[in-house]
């Protein structure tokens, strides 16, 4: 199924939610348990811009390996965390038709991780549409902590319908 967003009228003002909770994500997108790392978002601009919020916490599985003496989130999982958040305001933006549907990574393009995240740390993840066209999206993504950036990368994925 393709289907592009259409370009607002100069003067519209795109739609907005102020927020969404983990039971709204868990209809957008199909992960679950131990996968699905976005607990809420805020900031909503449909079709533009959204950010995740993921509060880590050590008893997340990778932390028994991922270092025990001095627990690290994997930047692969941050990265990840961007991608869900992307693909949660993908589908908000499509509507009820595409709740569920995968979303396929195609390219992870610049990623960067300036510092680690560990236990007790709260994510937000910033992501913004570069573009879009069919069922293929492109975004910019910041991961911050205290407003700090912590990761950031350009991303594009394929919705499949």
């Amino acid at each position: 199924m393709d289907k592009e967003v259409e370009a607002l009228p100069a003067d519209a003002k795109p739609a907005t939610l102020e927020s969404i909770d983990i039971m709204r994500i868990m209809e957008a997108i199909p992960h679950r348990y131990p996968f699905l790392l976005i607990d809420r978002m805020v900031d909503i601009v449909l079709g533009q811009s959204a950010v995740g919020i993921k509060n880590v916490t050590v008893n997340e599985p990778h932390f028994q390996g991922h270092f025990p003496a001095r627990p690290v989130m994997p930047g692969v999982l941050i990265i990840e965390a961007m991608a869900q958040t992307a693909a949660t305001l993908v589908v908000l933006t499509l509507g009820q038709a595409f709740e569920g549907k995968l979303v396929y990574f195609m390219t992870i393009d610049g990623a960067k991780f300036r510092r680690p995240v560990g236990p007790g740390d709260q994510l937000h993840i910033h992501v913004e549409k570069e573009r879009s066209r069919a069922n293929v999206w492109k975004f910019k993504g910041i991961a911050r902590v205290d407003g700090v950036s912590v990761a950031e990368a350009t991303f594009s994925a394929m919705i499949m319908g």
